[in-house]
């Protein structure tokens, strides 16, 4: 079976275990996903598995992706994303649910969009220091201060640290443990927090490092 599903975000909460220890838990809504189409080395040049998840109106697609969908008479669905397998055991068409895929005690890595906070200052993005609050300064406490060098290469690199678009990027969180499911609802239940906000689409994996 395909160790991938997505989901989405419903929030945190806390379970406590036999010895009375609280356990921070993030909910997230996994599946029923479908199998949309099954990508073969032969034919596409690699092997993945694209799943399709949340049913919509039809006007709410393009005629193309309805058309893609009606090869295997599936509902409109909002999110198509791909995950590799190389032996993923299902056919297109099939439906995937949570308690197929996953069971309590492994290990997952989720991925989301982190939330986004605007534009940030070097302090809040990167940590930085600040200047010194001492000998008369008043407006460098929360500065970056010197971004290069002198004459050689006299301009500042691409890709350094400083004030900028903070958050909304592509987050994995690795090796998190799956703490309950529940099949009735759909419901996945892992320790610790995910990236995204709440109703964030998440995509959920088998861990790669474990």
């Amino acid at each position: 079976m395909i160790k991938g599903l997505l989901g989405k975000k419903v929030g945190m909460t806390q379970i406590f275990d036999e010895s009375g220890v609280a356990i921070p838990v993030t909910l997230i809504e996994a599946g029923p996903c479908y199998v949309t189409q099954i990508r073969t080395v032969e034919n596409d040049g690699y092997a993945a598995v694209q799943l399709g998840f949340e049913e919509i109106k039809p006007k709410r697609l393009t005629g193309g992706e309805l058309g893609h969908l009606k090869r295997n008479n599936l509902p409109p669905l909002r999110f198509l994303r791909e995950f590799r397998e190389k032996q993923p055991e299902v056919a297109e068409g099939d439906k995937v649910t949570v308690d197929q895929v996953f069971a309590p005690g492994e290990r997952v890595d989720v991925t989301g969009i982190s939330k986004g906070k605007g534009f940030a200052g070097a302090v809040k993005r990167y940590h930085f220091g600040g200047g010194k609050k001492t000998h008369g300064q008043s407006d460098r406490w929360r500065a970056p201060g010197a971004r290069s060098s002198g004459t050689t290469p006299g301009r500042v690199f691409k890709g350094s640290r400083g004030p900028g678009h903070m958050g909304n990027k592509r987050v994995t969180v690795q090796n998190l443990k799956v703490v309950f499911v529940d099949a009735e609802r759909n419901l996945l239940g892992v320790r610790g927090a995910v990236p995204g906000p709440k109703g964030g689409l998440l995509m959920i994996k088998g861990a790669r490092k474990q």
